[in-house]
């Protein structure tokens, strides 16, 4: 089995998760399109997963949905109340997942961000907020008062601690729901959450665990309300989220895989958008890939073999240098 391996990279279009830019790997294999792009302060070992993940999706293909759309939330990067204002409004969703606790912002920010998306939005909007960890203890509890007061009601706070052990603290001591994310990041780490009583509901990414039928198993094995969520990727990834999704015997809550309008350029023709506030499962494949920067190919080159020892599949694999146009043969693409 061989897979053709090409690189994607594109600004933002605001500054997200420390990034103003994303870039990542797709793979073409027997069964279709997969991605693979771990974050790069992930190491080969953890990485790996995320390989395995793309690798499914490029050759097993997805398992039979039971639903064929896919409500989503708008995403608000921590930008100023009016930029906030602006995105909640063109997001085409009726659920609004608001960044806080950036690192260089205060509280006074959150709130007036947090307030703006509601004004957006109007009163039976449902609003989220997600503190990647961002706060303390303490701190999560006055800030999650706060912005609970501005919002109007929050429909749930996604990780505003890191440690799971503080993630159930910080439960004990407030109103709103608590979701848990990056407390998410491998297979044993939902039954960790569930055992300290740390959230009401978990937040689940299919590229960390290891690829959709691996977090469906984990997700019926933990027995919590799950939101499946983007890691930031392109709709190749993103339809890979949509099949988690769609696959899921119930989905009580919008799904944070809207996050391709964050992309300055996307990786295909017809992004997997919202309409109305869902997302349609439908495939797709790359329409144009420009030729990445050279040094981005070594980086990757190198990443990808030290990812690569990590993954039990007898395979080999072509990463490109040059430019993918689907209506070139394959043989002209390689180097």
């Amino acid at each position: 089995m061989h897979f053709d391996i090409f690189i994607y990279s594109t600004p933002l279009t605001s500054r997200f998760r420390g990034l103003n830019s994303r870039n990542g790997l797709l793979l073409r294999g027997p069964g279709g399109w997969g991605e693979t792009s771990p974050f790069w302060d992930y190491d080969a070992e953890y990485s790996s997963a995320w390989l395995r993940a793309g690798i499914e999706a490029a050759t097993e293909g997805f398992p039979t949905p039971v639903r064929n759309s896919i409500p989503v939330n708008v995403t608000v990067p921590a930008v100023g109340p009016e930029q906030a204002f602006e995105i909640a409004r063109r997001g085409n969703a009726r659920t609004a997942k608001v960044k806080v606790a950036e690192p260089g912002q205060s509280l006074a920010d959150d709130v007036n961000r947090v307030a703006a998306v509601r004004q957006a939005l109007g009163p039976d909007a449902k609003i989220r907020v997600d503190a990647n960890g961002g706060w303390s203890i303490d701190d999560a509890v006055t800030a999650l008062s706060a912005i609970n007061r501005a919002a109007g009601g929050l429909e749930y706070a996604e990780q505003p601690v890191m440690d799971v052990e503080d993630l159930a603290r910080v439960r004990r001591r407030v109103s709103v729901p608590i979701a848990a994310d990056e407390s998410i990041r491998r297979a044993s780490d939902p039954f960790r959450v569930k055992e300290l009583d740390a959230a009401d509901l978990v937040v689940v990414k299919n590229q960390p665990l290891g690829g959709v039928r691996r977090a469906l198993d984990i997700a019926g094995q933990i027995g919590m309300p799950v939101v499946v969520s983007s890691a930031l990727e392109s709709s190749i990834g993103i339809r890979a989220g949509l099949a988690f999704a769609a696959a899921l015997p119930e989905l009580p809550y919008a799904c944070g895989l809207a996050t391709v309008q964050l992309f300055s350029r996307d990786t295909v023709a017809q992004p997997l958008l919202p309409d109305n506030g869902k997302i349609t499962v439908r495939d797709v494949e790359p329409d144009y890939l420009p030729a990445p920067d050279p040094q981005l190919v070594d980086q990757w080159e190198q990443r990808l073999a030290a990812m690569w020892e990590y993954v039990d599949v007898d395979a080999s694999y072509t990463l490109h240098r040059d430019s993918y146009q689907p209506a070139k043969d394959l043989e002209d693409t390689h180097d």
